[in-house]
């Protein structure tokens, strides 16, 4: 069904066609028509499948007109988040007279005011910073129509709870609310109890599934020779632009640091970073100025660059949940992409519970002609759970090993020629064993 078939304003359809898109996805077919009846909706779909424009879209038609007043106001968890929203609203209404602004934290408070004094129709913020403007009189929310909160599940994980109830509780009553979410845990109930009203459920897809694009593999190597490992992936992988996530910022930044060294081009994003080194870097890497982004989490998230052909999890994430956000960021809009985790001794834990939260085991490869160590060495103690004691995690080590092949194009299209994998297509490499 093409987007002219789902009543979308002439003018909204005209943005559609001027950003490229073609077809709907299945989150666009089922949500946009329950937006443009009006009705309250909770939308879950996997990361990557459009579910921005599966709002944004109809909320533009009903908007119809510029109307000098805020009437419709979007909640985003991150800055980058509510940069990025601003900029497909903007983009998907070039053809009409509305507009935007992003409210955010880590710049300064006078341009913002000055794109609010003139007259907005749609406010993309952050809780923090439009609380800020609604407590000095900047922004007054009761002409609000359509809410919108994104990535829920995200924003209560931040602690951002109790002044999402506050902005709910100053917008009228009488209203249209949208939740948009990765994943619908539990606590998102709690919100909606008081916030939607007999609201559509459209969910696509498994909220814990991985996407059928993504080709996703384990790397297991001692802890001493993590960073020789991400160097001898980069220099064998045939990539466009690769996203290396770190679990700390410190480490986000030795990593960048050394791969600097190393002559890549890189970027650095997390929150110590300010807003105009945030902006400069996703700038630099969505244009390619820089070949690879070293990141922390606040990256797993809608951060959309479109391009970006391989995830490496320098470091396992800490919740299962990020793990799907995390390689979500590759095989976006149908793309084919891969995701690599390196993975030591200790984070055999870590990934049974990866592994049991999306339900499917990953298969654990070697590189060719890389000089492995034993698995057990640099072990800094004892892994809870694990079996063999010593090196003895290490089955089958230097099976698929030898020199030659290497991986360039070897991960472009799936994992059936890759020379990692042994001759059955099984796993290779290491067994991991979490606690039982």
């Amino acid at each position: 069904m093409p987007f002219k078939a789902l009543h979308l304003s002439e003018p909204v359809l005209r943005g559609i066609q001027a950003a490229g898109y073609t077809d709907p996805t299945p989150i666009q077919l089922r949500a946009i028509p329950v937006v443009l009846g009006g009705g309250d909706l909770i939308g879950s779909a996997q990361t990557g499948t459009g579910k921005t424009a599966a709002f944004a879209l109809p909320i533009l038609t009903r908007l119809g007109q510029h109307a000098a007043k805020p009437r419709v106001l979007v909640l985003e968890p991150t800055r980058e988040l509510a940069a990025q929203v601003e900029t497909a609203f903007r983009d998907f209404a070039r053809f009409t007279d509305l507009r935007t602004v992003a409210v955010f934290g880590g710049v300064g408070y006078g341009s913002q005011r000055s794109e609010l004094r003139k007259g907005v129709d749609i406010i993309c913020a952050t809780p923090g910073r439009l609380m800020d403007y609604v407590q000095d009189g900047s922004i007054n929310l009761r002409d609000i129509q359509i809410l919108v909160l994104d990535e829920v599940d995200r924003m209560l994980d931040m602690g951002f709870l109790p002044v999402v109830k506050d902005i709910i509780a100053r917008c009228p009553r009488e209203r249209q609310t949208l939740f948009f979410s990765a994943t619908v845990p539990p606590e998102i109930a709690a919100v909606a109890s008081f916030a939607l009203r007999n609201p559509s459920k459209v969910e696509i897809g498994v909220n814990r599934s991985v996407n059928n694009s993504i080709n996703h593999a384990l790397y297991p190597v001692a802890l001493g020779q993590k960073f020789d490992l991400l160097l001898a992936l980069l220099e064998k992988t045939d990539f466009d632009s690769v996203l290396v996530f770190s679990r700390t910022k410190h480490g986000a930044d030795k990593i960048a640091r050394k791969l600097k060294a190393a002559n890549h081009s890189v970027a650095v994003l997390h929150a110590n970073r300010s807003q105009n080194q945030r902006i400069e870097a996703l700038a630099g890497f969505k244009s390619g100025k820089y070949e690879v982004m070293v990141a922390t989490d606040i990256a797993a998230r809608g951060i959309d660059v479109a391009g970006v052909t391989h995830v490496i999890n320098y470091d396992v994430p800490e919740n299962p949940e990020d793990y799907v956000h995390r390689i979500g960021r590759t095989g976006r809009a149908q793309a084919v992409g891969d995701a690599f985790t390196l993975v030591t001794p200790e984070n055999a834990d870590d990934i049974r519970d990866i592994q049991r939260f999306i339900g499917q085991k990953i298969p654990e490869l070697r590189l060719e002609g890389f000089d492995y160590l034993p698995f057990g060495v640099a072990q800094p103690k004892p892994v809870r759970g694990q079996r063999g004691g010593g090196g003895g995690g290490q089955r089958g080590g230097n099976r698929g090993g030898g020199g030659g092949g290497g991986q360039r194009g070897g991960f472009r299209g799936g994992h059936g020629g890759n020379p990692n994998r042994d001759s059955n297509g099984g796993k290779v490499g290491f067994q991991f064993r979490g606690r039982r």
